[in-house]
Parts: structure tokens; C-alpha cells; sequence
């Protein structure tokens, strides 16, 4: 019989070599995460939590790129230290401050581990969860991008939406889904969503499907 000990071992081997998978998992957990949160008397301060752990996890990953290590810390010190400074004085220009910054390191990771999927020609298992890892990395850039500029020019999305609406709006540009629940009211935050729209279109295109040609073509010389 398989031990419940030796599978957890195992599991944990594996998020040790693939670290794109563990950051891809605690990424899709917040999707479920995040309405449990909204609704708790603590809320903020789970969702301060696991934002670190998210941090930290995306930083574990970079480690790996070849981009630059120190930039991607630096970037999250500064978000840890506003968030800390917004939960004891609460300002808006904290809040555009942190969550512009916040969307800076996002980018910076997912363009991190771009680099890292395009540096050779072989797709490995951990390449290949990073590409789904950076897509999840890409959509909450954005939705970052979305909380500094309603937090800068209040009722750009109309009504004040919270991040697991605007993560939400992310997700279904991203992802060319197109739900339109959620709309661009002001001309700014109209033309971020026009940039998540062609970004989603273009990652597809060019980093995907190279993944998937390197993936046929490795399987073809197997065989």
C-alpha cells in the first residue's frame, strides 16, 4: 500500500524541482481564496498574508530566470513596507503607490519567466508549468494595474469594484472570454484593458505555441 507520508514526500520532491508548479498552485488557490476572504471579519489581513506568500513564491521562481534577482526583492520589500504602512495609516496615494508598484514586480516576474521559457529549445516539465504560472503572474499584473488606476482616478470601472472583481475583469481579458461584466468607464483605464486584450492575444501566439512546437517536435525525435 502507498503511504500517505511517502506521497506527500513525493509531492513535495516535486514542487522542490518544479517550482512553476507550486507557484501555479497557490495562484489558482487564491482564485478560490479570495471570496472566503471578502467575507471574514479579518479578511484584509488573510489577504495581506497570502499576498506574501505569493511574493515570496514568485520570487523563488524568478531565482531560477535569468533576470535579475535583486530588482524582483527590492520591488517586493517596497510592497511589504506600504502594505504595512496603508494597515496602520490608510491614504489613497499609499494604496495607487503600493498597487502601481505591485503590478511593476508582477510584470517583472512574468517577463522573468518568459525569458526563462525562451533561453533554450527544450520545453521541460517546469517550463511547461510556467508557462500556465506566468499567465496566472500576467493576470494579476494587470489587476493591479486596474486597483492603481481606480485608486488614481476614482470610477474609472464605475461603481468602486473590489480586487477579486477587478482580478475577475483580469482573468476574462486575459483569457479572450470576453464576459464584459465588469466595464472600462474612463478613457485610462480603457486603454489598459485594449493593452491586457492584445497582451493575452500575443502571449498565446508567440510563447505558447512555441512551447507546444518544442513539446511535438521533442516527442517526434523520441519516437
Amino acid at each position: 500500500m502507498r503511504s500517505p507520508v511517502g506521497d506527500v514526500t513525493r509531492a513535495f520532491r516535486f514542487l522542490q524541482r518544479t517550482p512553476s508548479a507550486g507557484l501555479l498552485l497557490v495562484q489558482l488557490s487564491g482564485l478560490l481564496l479570495y471570496p472566503l476572504m471578502e467575507t471574514l471579519p479579518r479578511g484584509r489581513a488573510f489577504f495581506a498574508a497570502f499576498s506574501l506568500l505569493v511574493l515570496g513564491v514568485a520570487l523563488r521562481v524568478v531565482k531560477r530566470s535569468p533576470a535579475l534577482t535583486w530588482v524582483a526583492v527590492v520591488l517586493a520589500l517596497v510592497v511589504v513596507t506600504l502594505a504595512l504602512i496603508n494597515v496602520f495609516s490608510p491614504h489613497r496615494g499609499l494604496q495607487v503607490a503600493r498597487a502601481t508598484l505591485s503590478a511593476i514586480f508582477y510584470f517583472y516576474a512574468t517577463g522573468s519567466l518568459i525569458a526563462y521559457m525562451l533561453r533554450d529549445t527544450v520545453a521541460t516539465t517546469d517550463e511547461l508549468f510556467a508557462s500556465g504560472a506566468t499567465f496566472t503572474l500576467l493576470a494579476w499584473a494587470f489587476a493591479y494595474a486596474f486597483l492603481a488606476c481606480q485608486a488614481a482616478l476614482p470610477g474609472s470601472f464605475g461603481p468602486e469594484r473590489s480586487w477579486l472583481e477587478l482580478l475577475f475583469l483580469s482573468v476574462a481579458l486575459l483569457s479572450s472570454v470576453g464576459l464584459s461584466d465588469i466595464m472600462p468607464v474612463l478613457p485610462m483605464a480603457r486603454g489598459i484593458v485594449m493593452l491586457e486584450s492584445v497582451a493575452g492575444v500575443m502571449y498565446i501566439a508567440l510563447v505558447v505555441s512555441r512551447l507546444i512546437a518544442l513539446t511535438v517536435s521533442s516527442r517526434k525525435e523520441q519516437t
